[in-house]
């Protein structure tokens, strides 16, 4: 009997990569729901097997209810722009988690690193506590109560910065765009200092296999990203694969603060912007030890599929 897989957020980032993900495995059927039905139809339309499209708006119950309908797994990977985190998230969350209810269906949260704060300089697990810092941070932690209060079946899988095909709303995106235009391209923070990317392809491959299993609920997991990396490790295998040649500047906290001056969403980013001076990286010892090797694309592998797809489907 087929099983129904809903997708919440599927056209951008880690939702088009799971929605991919479950479109590989038998016997479940993939609903894939966001508000741009022309975005769905262009990413989905095309699929080896059939998906089903819901366009609505989260912030409406009955569209969520609509595209829950039948559901045993409820993926949430919606996402809001940074200054409407406060009312939107957990707005949103109420009407995912009332529809996981009604349906009895299993929620997947997926999360990122806010919640955990700064970084003690030694990888992070799920029995780290969590003392968040920032505004968005404390809004994570807000999003967990509810879900823990609301009595659902739920597990919480947390990744660090995403890249990879349609992670369009990513640092290494804007990082990527340029170059490949040939222009020259600026990346955000330090380029000396080690930070973690996950693959979208690999972070939905571990999260779909979390959910398929079903002793891995009601509880937190962490994904990791292949390695750490500075971006001049980035900037020379970027330079390999395309042969870009101009010059890649940082994008520093002070460039951020002047820009927030006169915009909202760089206010927004500046309290984030901790994350690349003192990065989270994240221990992957209790999914190795449960589930098995977290999937590890590396770099210049992921790297070079990304920015493949960026020239066959992006405007640039």
């Amino acid at each position: 009997m087929m099983k129904k897989a809903v997708v919440l957020g599927a056209t951008w980032g880690m939702g088009y990569a799971l929605v991919c993900e479950l479109n590989k495995r038998q016997d479940i059927e993939v609903v894939a729901f966001a508000r741009n039905e022309k975005k769905m139809h262009d990413l989905f339309s095309k699929m080896n097997k059939h998906v089903t499209m819901v366009t609505g708006d989260a912030l409406k119950k009955e569209d969520i209810f609509n595209a829950c309908k039948g559901a045993n797994w409820i993926f949430q990977a919606i996402n809001v722009p940074y200054p409407k985190w406060s009312i939107e998230h957990p707005k949103i969350m109420n009407h995912v988690l009332l529809a996981a209810k009604n349906e009895n269906a299993k929620f997947i949260m997926i999360d990122n690193v806010y919640a955990y704060g700064r970084s003690n300089g030694k990888k992070v697990t799920e029995q780290t506590s969590k003392h968040p810092h920032t505004k968005k941070g404390k809004i994570r932690l807000q999003l967990e109560k509810m879900v823990k209060e609301s009595k659902v079946k739920y597990l919480f899988a947390h990744f660090p910065d995403y890249y990879g095909p349609n992670a369009v709303n990513t640092t290494l995106h804007f990082t990527l765009k340029p170059i490949i235009q040939n222009k020259s391209a600026l990346f955000v923070g330090p380029l000396h200092i080690p930070r973690e990317y996950v693959y979208t392809p690999d972070g939905a491959k571990a999260a779909v296999e979390l959910a398929l299993r079903n002793d891995t609920y009601n509880e937190h997991w962490n994904i990791p990203g292949t390695k750490v990396i500075t971006g001049h490790e980035i900037i020379r295998i970027v330079r390999e694969l395309t042969g870009f040649q101009k010059k890649v500047r940082k994008v520093t906290k002070n460039m951020i603060a002047l820009l927030g001056i006169f915009n909202q969403d760089m206010r927004e980013v500046y309290e984030m912007m901790y994350l690349t001076e003192e990065p989270v990286v994240l221990s992957g010892q209790k999914y190795e030890k449960r589930i098995g090797a977290l999937p590890n694309t590396p770099y210049e592998v992921g790297l070079m599929e990304t920015i493949q797809y960026m020239k066959n489907h992006e405007s640039l």
